[in-house]
């Protein structure tokens, strides 16, 4: 039986035989964001279903594909639907496309999602940058044996998401016009909307949003040494605080209308870039 690293060289190998190319940035794209592969030019796909050892998307709005393409001149991997711990994937396999990305040279990073708002200075259709995240998924993906040919077995978190990159997206979205705000990400397991007072629980602990996803990936990404950027759509408020019932349809039909700024956004920072 091979391990981790044994599989994602596998993976590794067969995406180098079908794709002749070099991506220096990676970005995972949420719950209807998948807009930025349309603005990619000479694009090449692989399906998930393809590759060696790769999970398998099930939910509405992930594609399930890995797009090679370029933007503005650099050679971008974009991630067109991610895993979640709550479709029954263990974290490692959550998180197996980082690990992928990163033997494939990757080094820097941009995570996106569709998110519900605690902050209440937000509204849907809020981009929010990612400042730190608080994992309330009662997991991460670093648990079990440690293989140091990916990093350490205690790896450093208390920059998790680049401060020279937020920075700069902060530049990036003043020079454009591009509203945002800004805050502390929670990660909850999911698969259902969090109720009122746990809405409340996780805003007293510095939430100013929460979603399914993001968290895993960020985790593994400073662990093998990427640099993140993160980038949180609120595509509703939170349970207690708007006052209809929630529905995934509305979480894509609201990630979709705000994809139009976050594709400039992306666009412009990745641009930015010292590659």
């Amino acid at each position: 039986m091979m391990n981790m690293y044994e599989k994602v060289m596998e993976s590794v190998d067969y995406i180098r035989r079908k794709i002749d190319r070099n991506p220096q940035v990676a970005v995972i794209l949420g719950s209807g964001l998948g807009n930025l592969v349309d603005i990619m030019e000479n694009k090449e796909y692989i399906s998930y279903e393809d590759i060696p050892n790769f999970p398998r998307s099930t939910v509405a709005g992930h594609e399930g594909k890995l797009v090679f393409g370029n933007l503005r001149g650099i050679e971008v991997l974009a991630m067109q639907g991610r895993f979640h711990y709550y479709e029954g994937y263990s974290m490692k396999e959550v998180t197996y496309p980082v690990y992928t990305m990163k033997k494939l040279g990757i080094n820097k990073l941009i995570i996106t999602n569709a998110c519900g708002g605690i902050n209440t200075s937000f509204s849907p259709g809020t981009l929010m940058l990612i400042k730190d995240f608080i994992n309330l998924m009662g997991d991460n993906p670093l648990i079990g044996h440690n293989d140091e040919r990916f990093g350490p077995r205690f790896p450093d978190m208390s920059e998790p998401f680049k401060l020279e990159w937020i920075e700069k997206a902060k530049r990036i979205a003043a020079q454009l016009g591009i509203g945002y705000g800004e805050g502390i990400y929670a990660g909850f397991m999911g698969p259902y909307y969090e109720t009122a007072a746990e809405i409340v629980s996780i805003g007293r602990m510095g939430a100013d949003a929460v979603g399914m996803s993001t968290v895993p990936e960020t985790i593994a990404a400073n662990y093998l040494g990427m640099e993140v950027l993160g980038i949180a759509c609120i595509t509703n408020m939170a349970t207690g605080i708007q006052k209809v019932k929630h529905s995934h349809e509305r979480v894509v039909e609201t990630a979709q209308k705000a994809s139009s700024n976050l594709c400039k956004w992306v666009e412009g920072i990745i641009e930015s870039m010292d590659l």
